[in-house]
C-alpha cells in the first residue's frame, strides 16, 4: 500500500528538480547533424561521380570537384539555414506580438481560452479557471504561456539564425572533407576514399542514435546503406556520362 501524498508539504524548488535535457527544439543540434550528414553524403557521391567519369591516372578533377563541393555546399548550407531559421523566428515573434495584442485588448476571452485548454488536458474546470486567472495577473507571463500552449514556442528561447548557420557550415565542411582527404595526401586510387567515407557514414549514424531511441548499429547501418547507395548510383551516372563523352 502506497503512502498518501501530503499536500501540506511545500513543493520542491526549481533548483531541487532542475535537470538538463539535450537541445531538442532546434538551436545548433539539428543544423549540425543535417549539415554533417549532408556534407559527407553529397561530397562522397560527387567525388564518386567524377571518379566514374575520369581516367584512373588523373586525380585533379576529383580534388577540384571535392574542394569545390565542400566550399559551395558549406556556404549554401549556412545561407539556407540562416534564412530558414531567421524566417521561422520572425514568424514566431509576429505570432507572439499578435498574442500580446489580444491579451491586452481582450483579456477575458484569452483567459477563458487558456482555461479551456487546461480543461481539455484533464484539469477540472474550477481549477483551470483559477490557474488561468493567476497566470493572467502578469501580462508578459500570460503571453509566454499562451505562446507555449497555442503554438509551442518559448518566447524567451527562439532559435538563433547565426548559431544555426555557423553550426551547419562547419558540420558540412567536416563531413565533406572526409571523402576528399585521401586524395589531398597523394593517394590516387578510389578505395581509400570509399572505405573512409563508409566508416564515416556508419560513425555518423551511430553517433546520432545517442540522442534518439534507436540502437547504434541500426543508425550506423541505415546511414551507411543510404549514403553508399547514393555514391554508387552517382558513380554509375558519372561512368556512363564519361564513356559517352569520351
Amino acid at each position: 500500500m502506497t503512502d498518501a501524498v501530503n499536500h501540506d508539504e511545500p513543493l520542491p524548488s526549481v533548483a531541487q528538480v532542475q535537470h538538463e535535457h539535450p537541445d531538442v527544439t532546434g538551436g545548433w543540434l539539428r543544423p549540425a547533424v543535417f549539415g554533417g550528414m549532408d556534407g559527407l553524403v553529397s561530397n562522397f557521391a560527387l567525388i564518386m561521380g567524377v571518379v566514374g567519369g575520369s581516367s584512373a591516372d588523373n586525380t585533379k578533377p576529383i580534388v577540384l570537384a571535392g574542394l569545390a563541393g565542400l566550399a559551395a555546399g558549406a556556404f549554401s548550407m549556412a545561407a539556407g539555414e540562416y534564412t530558414s531559421v531567421a524566417s521561422q523566428s520572425e514568424f514566431a515573434r509576429a505570432q507572439i506580438e499578435s498574442e500580446r495584442h489580444e491579451i491586452a485588448n481582450n483579456r477575458e476571452a484569452e483567459e477563458a481560452e487558456l482555461a479551456a485548454m487546461y480543461v481539455a488536458k484533464g484539469i477540472d474546470e474550477g481549477t483551470a479557471r483559477d490557474v488561468a486567472a493567476q497566470i493572467h495577473r502578469d501580462p508578459e507571463n500570460a503571453v509566454a504561456v499562451h505562446a507555449h500552449e497555442e503554438f509551442g514556442v518559448d518566447a524567451d528561447d527562439l532559435a538563433s539564425p547565426m548559431l544555426a548557420a555557423v553550426s551547419s557550415f562547419f558540420a558540412f565542411a567536416i563531413g565533406a572533407f572526409i571523402p576528399i582527404a585521401p586524395y589531398l595526401v597523394g593517394i590516387t586510387v578510389a578505395w581509400p576514399a570509399v572505405v573512409l567515407s563508409l566508416i564515416g557514414l556508419f560513425a555518423c549514424g551511430a553517433v546520432v542514435t545517442s540522442i534518439t531511441d534507436r540502437t547504434w548499429w541500426f543508425g550506423g547501418m541505415r546511414q551507411l546503406i543510404l549514403g553508399g547507395a547514393a555514391a554508387g548510383l552517382t558513380f554509375l551516372v558519372g561512368n556512363a556520362v564519361g564513356a559517352s563523352l569520351g
